[in-house]
């Protein structure tokens, strides 16, 4: 095996298309323990770290850009993304430890493909979108699409994640992100919850979407969930709608981490705390 360590992007797409099962490593924290267990068997590690593009959070267009290498606990830096978007940033840093978040990416956790992973949900209620660059050029996708199924991806040969762009901010929104774990924490979500939404000066919700995780091959958006806040103050009318949304949208396995009828129940509750989360956080801003 070797490692690599290109100072820019073309570099490192000449490398992934080149070399034997070459890997993409931002953290690492998820390449190393899959290796070690023997799930993979890279013939190349290509560390995208030293890419000025895949590191550090920046303000674009009235949005922000998230380098795909940049540290979980480093998002908590910048103040501006934090009251833009708290959810996205506390979703990102319920990620294994402390320790842990120093490392890992929200990048590698996106491209990590779980089913489970905590920001993804949070990523897709942003709407965020993923600049990936290849041989072909660079192209955009929305982060929902980027995982394929469990630990697989819709990257091709010499593709990598270089960006995560999230769109601005309407005045008067907000977002949230709840999981539900057995324990306190260092834990994998059994379900995830997102919502972000808007909201105008009447308390009248305009916009929403909601994303779940654990409770279906990949994250996914619900699109029902959403629409169905849209027009409200969140009454017990349209959350129940949002509910019954998000239970149609589940199609979680049993295992001993969780059943499927306790999956389907607990994303319904969660999505509904995370919603009037996102709604209370949205108003704070009026």
């Amino acid at each position: 095996m070797t490692y690599h360590a290109p100072a820019n992007v073309e570099e490192a797409i000449s490398l992934l298309g080149s070399q034997d099962n070459a890997w993409p490593v931002a953290g690492g924290t998820d390449l190393l323990v899959q290796m070690r267990s023997g799930r993979i068997k890279p013939g190349a590690i290509v560390d995208i770290k030293q890419i000025a593009r895949t590191m550090g959070t920046s303000a674009k267009d009235g949005g922000f850009v998230i380098g795909a290498a940049t540290p979980c606990t480093a998002l908590l830096k910048d103040d501006a993304l934090c009251k833009a978007w708290p959810g996205l940033v506390e979703a990102a840093n319920l990620i294994g430890s402390v320790q842990v978040r120093n490392r890992a990416t929200i990048g590698g956790n996106l491209c990590n493909a779980s089913p489970a992973a905590d920001s993804v949900p949070a990523l897709i209620a942003a709407d965020a979108r993923c600049v990936i660059a290849g041989p072909q050029g660079e192209r955009e996708i929305a982060a929902a699409e980027l995982p394929a199924g469990p630990g697989r991806t819709n990257l091709g040969k010499g593709e990598f994640l270089v960006e995560i762009v999230l769109p601005p901010r309407e005045a008067m929104s907000s977002d949230a992100y709840l999981r539900s774990i057995p324990r306190t924490e260092m834990d994998i979500a059994v379900v995830g919850a997102g919502v972000s939404l808007s909201r105008d000066k009447d308390g009248v919700c305009t916009q929403a979407r909601v994303a779940l995780g654990a409770v279906a091959p990949t994250a996914l958006l619900v699109a029902d969930a959403g629409e169905a806040l849209v027009g409200s103050q969140l009454d017990d009318s349209a959350l129940a709608k949002m509910e019954e949304a998000v239970k149609a949208a589940c199609s979680p396995i049993d295992d001993k981490r969780g059943t499927i009828d306790y999956r389907i129940a607990m994303a319904a509750v969660y999505t509904k705390r995370a919603a009037k989360i996102a709604y209370d956080r949205a108003g704070e801003g009026a």
